[in-house]
């Protein structure tokens, strides 16, 4: 039976873009409780937290312990980043439950919410971007480069919004499917990170 989308693409794309500029982001207020637009919200805002630390790592007027600090930072958010897509896409996939697929669906190899996260990083791209282009202590040259961008950009987002649409409209009508393939970081886990053991890593 052919089920309603899940998301609009519209829609998530919309909520990045007012959220994009909110300062200081929240660590860890959420506005939805839980669902889908949980997971949606709580990976913008790890890509927005990113967002400034890996700015901030690049710095070369502080200590190196200022660094060391944003480097775990960015370490800690890309983490959770990452959980979020995934949950997001247990969420979509146990709504799609009900749905078999048609003989013949294709089978997409990026998630949707891998797609998600990439329509944030695109609206942060995009607000920064706009940013430049507008700067009014820039050159006209520089303004006009970052103008060329930001138009690009747009059209770049453009187009993975009506790729979204059709992944998540093809999964409802049973022409498309998709699985969660996990992204099991071993850096970050001390179980497998032998540096994390206190031990010399096999090479």
């Amino acid at each position: 039976m052919k089920q309603p989308p899940i998301l609009a693409a519209v829609d998530i794309a919309a909520y990045h873009d007012r959220t994009v500029a909110e300062a200081p982001v929240p660590d860890d207020d959420a506005a939805f409780g839980e669902g889908a637009w949980h997971w949606i919200e709580t990976n913008h805002r790890c890509n927005r937290l990113l967002w400034d630390e890996e700015d901030q790592a690049r710095r070369r007027d502080v200590p190196d312990s200022f660094i060391a600090a944003n480097k775990r930072a960015i370490d800690r958010y890309n983490q959770l980043r990452n959980d979020a897509v995934e949950r997001l896409d247990e969420q979509i996939l146990a709504t799609l439950a009900g749905v078999t697929p048609l003989p013949g669906a294709w089978h997409n190899a990026e998630t949707a919410g891998a797609m998600v996260d990439r329509l944030s990083i695109l609206a942060l791209k995009i607000h920064h971007m706009r940013k430049q282009a507008e700067r009014p202590d820039a050159s006209a040259e520089h303004r006009a480069m970052c103008g060329a961008k930001l138009a690009q950009l747009e059209t770049q987002r453009s187009n993975l919004i009506r790729c979204l649409d059709a992944l998540l409209e093809g999964c409802a009508s049973g022409n498309a499917f998709y699985r969660i393939y996990r992204q099991f970081k071993m850096y970050n886990d001390p179980a497998t990170n032998p540096y994390l053991q206190g031990a010399p890593p096999e090479r």
